[in-house]
């Protein structure tokens, strides 16, 4: 029986990766995804977390990845660290079976256990809302695509103690590479 292995990314598994994301988000007027970029870009940035870049393997094959990576959230004229999520991928052929949401979720299991306490997402609402994301401006959380309405997202993770004040509201900052796609 074949069973779906969820895991960080290693090193030897960056091609297989990158080829997730060009299938996943293959388009017919562009030859390399913009999200093929992304990735490589945060993957040497400070805003990567090598625990946080998760991949599923099926079958010995990477066949989905979530990527979580570090952005800020500007408020009281401080800023207080959070994530984004993004991009997620499943190849084609892998779709539809659930691996995009185990992915997903080893992601978000990752990070709680890390102690991070905000996940911010632009997506479906329809499919992140399974994980607990609702609407971000709900706690007043704004960026450059607080305009797109439902799909701008955020998801408050369970505290590390019970002592953790809540995230503040403010203005989500992205590192540089998101401003390319």
């Amino acid at each position: 029986m074949t069973t779906l292995r969820l895991r960080p990314e290693d090193p030897a598994d960056e091609t297989l990766v990158a080829r997730v994301l060009a299938a996943a988000f293959a388009r017919p007027d562009v030859t390399t995804p913009p999200e093929v970029g992304l990735v490589e870009e945060l993957r040497h940035s400070a805003a990567w977390i090598p625990e946080l870049a998760m991949v599923a393997e099926y079958g010995g094959e990477v066949v989905g990845f979530a990527l979580l990576t570090r952005v800020r959230v500007r408020a009281d004229g401080g800023g207080w660290p959070a994530l984004a999520l993004g991009p997620v991928a499943v190849a084609p052929h892998r779709q539809r079976v659930g691996h995009g949401t185990a992915v997903v979720q080893a992601a978000l299991d990752a990070a709680t256990e890390l102690g991070e306490r905000l996940v911010v997402v632009l997506g479906d609402p329809a499919y992140y809302r399974r994980f607990g994301f609702g609407p971000a401006d709900r706690l007043g959380l704004t960026s450059p695509w607080s305009g797109l309405g439902e799909p701008w997202q955020a998801l408050v993770l369970p505290p590390s103690t019970g002592e953790e004040p809540p995230p503040p509201a403010g203005e989500v900052v992205f590192p540089s590479p998101w401003s390319r796609v």
